[in-house]
């Protein structure tokens, strides 16, 4: 069935938390090289989804538009000169326990493009969203999650937005709630707890991704800011330090150009990459420890996981002047 993207203006929503507006330093000295430097900018008002998208939420979208994801639709092999041939197939990468320990350098350990696998059936053609209803939907490309924010009358956040309603107000911590990932023990966050990628505890009671709102909210409100699955913004990726002002706090500021944004480690690929915040719940302490706000990962537009979603916001200058 055609898709039918015509808007369907749910901004109102009550699943939707206003952020006022203020200046705040943006990213960070102290961790991965990408984050730095840390830079004083300032974000105008807007309205946020309360939490990631959700499978229930996501398939509202569908059943009123027949929308295919991109996870749904075979690749067209002339994007993708020297694919192999049993790969031009639908389907998404899911994450996969090796059950041991390996290199880390090797992510081939732990992920693999799954044939099937797509949001509605998340670990493969074998599975389904069963229980899963209210967890965050995945297998979402870059394309997927604008359609829905079209759809919804929203759109999706810079990563000044994102990263501001993370911080909920605790301006400068590593975490959204302060210094510590764990205070008292207590686990605030769905993040991988043990030896990635072959031992996890699960202490914080998942393996996988967990419901919106099973941990407590920021200081804004706002469920899974850090943890659980990444999430889409609208930025293109570019260094942070190539996006600093020399004379003053940048408003509203933006992301890069995309031919800037494209993987210098594969100059023949001319694939955008957008910024992805929040980390996931495969982020470890031994392993990527992105589940803080300042954190950033360049994601390439056409590639679905099972660990990225995305959460949309509304711009409340533009509701004024919506022309």
């Amino acid at each position: 069935m055609a898709s039918d993207l015509s808007t369907q203006t749910v901004a109102d929503s009550p699943d939707m938390i206003h952020v006022e507006g203020g200046r705040f330093r943006m990213g960070s000295d102290r961790h991965y090289p990408e984050e730095a430097p840390a830079r004083t900018v300032t974000v105008d008002g807007f309205r946020i989804d309360v939490g990631p998208v959700t499978n229930r939420q996501f398939a509202a979208f569908v059943d009123a538009t027949g929308y295919r994801t991109f996870a749904e639709t075979p690749p067209n092999p002339a994007d993708y000169p020297g694919i192999r041939p049993e790969l031009i197939q639908p389907g998404s990468l899911v994450f996969q326990s090796p059950g041991r320990p390996v290199p880390l350098h090797d992510f081939t350990q732990w992920w693999s493009f799954r044939i099937g696998a797509d949001w509605r059936r998340p670990l493969g053609p074998d599975s389904d969203l069963s229980g899963l209803e209210d967890h965050p939907v995945v297998h979402i490309a870059y394309a997927d999650a604008e359609a829905y924010a079209a759809w919804a009358g929203k759109a999706l956040p810079t990563e000044a937005e994102w990263e501001f309603a993370a911080r909920g107000g605790v301006d400068g911590a590593a975490y959204a709630w302060g210094e510590e990932l764990a205070p008292d023990g207590r686990m605030l966050a769905n993040y991988w707890q043990g030896e990635f990628p072959w031992r996890n505890t699960a202490l914080d009671g998942y393996a996988r991704t967990s419901p919106v709102g099973a941990f407590p909210p920021n200081g804004f409100g706002l469920h899974d800011m850090i943890g659980n699955v990444w999430e889409w913004t609208c930025d293109w990726y570019s260094a942070a330090a190539s996006l600093q002002s020399p004379c003053c706090a940048p408003r509203n500021p933006r992301g890069g150009r995309e031919a800037d944004s494209y993987d210098p480690c594969a100059p023949d690929i001319h694939i955008g990459r957008k910024v992805l915040k929040g980390g996931s719940h495969l982020c470890a302490e031994s392993y990527c420890q992105r589940y803080r706000p300042a954190a950033r990962y360049p994601q390439p537009v056409d590639t679905s996981t099972s660990h990225v979603g995305f959460r949309c916001v509304v711009r409340i200058d533009l509701e004024r002047d919506p022309g």
